[in-house]
This record gives structure tokens, sequence and C-alpha cells, in this order.
């Protein structure tokens, strides 16, 4: 499907692949070599092209003649404590795939960063529909109902899923999770910070002085939106959820928060719906949403505001690094650019938020 935005043919600016830039090469021998010890039923030759998607880890397409492969691996140039970890993203897909639960099959991590200049991994490839367009235009409304309950269940079965049966009790703290996170990004934040950003400064403090109590524990993704999905060809069903670097265990309603962030982010042909008709469109309400994740895990979900506010906060973290890659040079996408500008639009809003949960 395409999706666009004004005359921009988004699907097409950031889905599929292209030929790998000279800046993005591997050493293929080296790659061959590795991949035929360490992938079972792995056989050449192969072909490599880079998908054009995605800030944070380069990810390309291997072709065999039996198969199809995908790799995810760190980017080049300088790192931020613990950013990046496609070791964590291994873990994740290598405990949960087992399960049932709609990941990529995990084939296999390298953690020595001679044979290609970085930790990566390799996965299975999902082939399916990849979505942009959180308003679904090429859609039905029943259609896209069906695509929004599917991602709310989703999700919901991920939280239900117990960390201690699949081999992931030690994937992270399971308590704090939202005072930790706030610590975290904070340092990140202070690591690549490129211009002083009073506001910013202001929820820094703030936020860990009103984090609300966690009422469960269990793996939380981190990074739940339409785009980090694979979506059956012909059925409304998740056939993959992607980019596990951000999953750990932690608050499954900080988590949840951060996906219905969507109906209130503007649409700009990305997951954004905030302010669309969504009865007429057929895409369940705020409300329904949250009643349908509610019935499906059982939790209490409050007030968002402070959630809110909270998410926007750790994705203008998330970003400010990105805009240190892009000013370093080390950005591994052309759209980076493009996401680099949104700081501190984000950072407003976050403040904006945290004012309607009670800052003054």
């Amino acid at each position: 499907m395409t999706e666009k935005r004004g005359t921009i043919d988004y699907e097409t600016e950031m889905v599929g692949t292209i030929a790998v830039p000279e800046n993005d090469r591997l050493d293929e021998e080296a790659l061959g070599s590795w991949l035929a010890e360490n992938v079972e039923g792995f056989a050449g030759p192969m072909t490599l092209a880079k998908f054009k998607g995605g800030q944070s880890n380069p990810t390309y397409r291997i072709d065999t003649p039996g198969k199809s492969y995908v790799l995810r691996r760190q980017p080049f140039g300088k790192l931020l404590p613990s950013a990046h970890a496609v070791d964590r993203e291994y873990r994740a897909m290598a405990a949960l795939h087992p399960t049932g639960f709609p990941v990529p099959r995990a084939y296999g991590l390298c953690e020595d960063t001679e044979v290609i200049g970085s930790k990566f991994f390799v996965m299975g490839l999902a082939d399916g529909r990849n979505l942009w367009n959180g308003s679904l235009p090429d859609y039905q409304p029943d259609e896209r109902r069906a695509i929004y309950h599917a991602m709310i269940d989703t999700m919901a079965d991920l939280h239900m899923k117990d960390p201690d049966a699949i081999g992931l009790s030690d994937f992270g703290k399971s308590e704090d999770y939202c005072a930790r996170q706030i610590a975290r990004w904070s340092k990140q934040y202070r690591l690549s910070e490129t211009e002083t950003i009073p506001e910013m400064d202001r929820l820094i403090e703030w936020l860990p002085e009103t984090v609300p109590p966690q009422q469960a524990s269990g793996i939380v993704h981190g990074d739940y939106r339409l785009d980090n999905m694979i979506f059956h060809a012909d059925e409304p069903r998740v056939i993959a959820v992607l980019d596990w670097e951000l999953s750990t265990l932690g608050d499954p309603v900080a988590d949840f928060s951060y996906f219905m962030l969507n109906w209130v982010n503007e649409p700009d042909g990305r997951a954004g719906i905030g302010g669309l008709d969504h009865a007429a469109l057929g895409i369940p309400t705020r409300d329904e949403a949250i009643e349908r994740y509610i019935a499906r895990t059982g939790y209490d979900v409050p007030p968002m505001e402070w959630y809110f506010a909270y998410n926007l906060f750790r994705l203008a973290g998330i970003i400010q690094g990105i805009k240190k890659r892009v000013i370093d040079g080390t950005a591994s996408s052309a759209h980076a650019k493009q996401m680099s500008e949104r700081v501190k639009p984000l950072v407003m809003t976050a403040y904006g938020f945290a004012q309607q949960a009670g800052l003054k």
C-alpha cells in the first residue's frame, strides 16, 4: 500500500531498499563466513541491500537463493553508553518467538566487532504490509478498525507475557520503570545536548519528583507504533513487531501510554491521528482503545497527562541523540535530519502536558 503525505510519497521515502551506500558497506566476505558458521541453513551466494527507513540501527536485507534475512547493526561512529542495543533486540525476539508472539525468528547474534565493525544480529524477513500513515487512507472504516484492534490486542498480549517463564527475568529491573527511564534519558540528553532549552531543564527536575505508582511489571517494547509492525498481506493481523532496541522490563501502562500518544499527536503522514474524526474513519476513539486494552489486561489506566509528558520528554531525549549524530555526520538515514528538528517542539508539547498534570 502506498501512503501519502501531501504530495510526498512517504512510503517510497522510507519503505523498501536501496543499494548499500558507500559509507554503509560491510565486509561481505567476513559476513558471509560468519553467516555460514552461525546461521542454521544459511547457504550463499548472497546479495545485500539497505532498508531506507530507521534513524537508529542501520538495517540490511540479505537475499540468498533459498531464503531472505534481515541484518541489524549498530551505527558507525562514537556511540552513547547503552544506546543502539542490538543485543537487547536479539534477546527479546529470541525469547518471544517460541511463545507464538509475532516477532521474526532470531537466527544469530554477533558480539565480535571485528567481523563487520560493530555488533549485529540476523533475523528472518517478515513478508507483509508495512504501514506508516495512522489514518490508513487506503482502507475502509471496518478495515481501519480491525487493524487498530490488532495493534491494541498485540500490545496487551505482550504485556501479559510472564518474563520469568520465557527466560527474561533478568532483562531489566521490574520496578521503578519510569524513574529509571527518566534518569537514563536525562543522562543521554545531557551527553548529546546541543542547545539550552529551559523547559527541558525543568522537566528533568520535575518528572522524577512526580512519578505515579507502578501497578504492574512486564515486558515493555519501548517504541510501539504502527511503522514498527508488519501486518499480514491480506488479514488485519500483526505478523511481526520490530525494533526492540528499547525493550526491557517495566511498567506496561507507561508503554501503553506511549502508543496512546498517537491519538493526540497531529497527523503528519506517520502514526499521529490527533484531531481526526475517528468515528467516521472507523478508528477506535481514545476511550475505546483504552477500554479494549483494559478488557484484555485487567490493568487500571489512570489519566494520561503525566504519562504523555513523560513519553514526549523521553522521545525528545532519543531524538536529541539523533540530532547529535546528524551534527557529527554519523546518522544512518537521510530522514534523520528532518527528525532532529523535532526536539524543541517535542519538549514544548511535553511541557504543556506537564502543566496539565500539575507542573507550576
